[in-house]
């Protein structure tokens, strides 16, 4: 796939309307019935999330170099590497306590996995946003 074909895809999948995603759980429960199917479906759905974290996170970085280069100056690429560590580390803690409201509970992976899915999809969009 062409570089502008992967961006246009990528952006139609993260520019869709808030409505088009509910809780990804609920997503994968539509189609499964067991708790093991939405696990795994839920799994497989963070994995195409993080791939489209990746992509856009380097079309964000490709235009933080050309604006660098523009500018003579090397702030936009180090800005966004911190931008994005510190994103991380709040998703994985912040999910952490999502799963940790579970007490324990079955359902605790599934919810850690969907949160993360929540917030990658949020990311990604809004990496798209400084994709120029």
């Amino acid at each position: 796939m062409t570089f502008s074909v992967h961006r246009i895809i990528i952006t139609a999948v993260v520019a869709a309307p808030c409505w088009a995603h509910a809780d990804p759980a609920l997503e994968c429960g539509l189609d499964n019935g067991s708790q093991v199917e939405i696990g795994n479906c839920v799994a497989d759905m963070e994995r195409r999330v993080d791939h489209a974290i990746a992509v856009t996170l380097g079309f964000a970085r490709d235009a933080s170099v050309r604006l660098d280069e523009a500018t003579g100056r090397s702030v936009a690429v180090p800005a966004l590497e911190a931008g994005q560590a510190a994103w991380s580390a709040y998703r994985d803690a912040h999910c952490e306590f999502v799963g940790a409201t579970f007490g324990g509970g079955s359902g605790a992976g599934i919810a850690i996995r969907a949160c993360r899915v929540e917030l990658g999809r949020a990311r990604a969009s809004e990496l798209m946003k400084y994709a120029r």
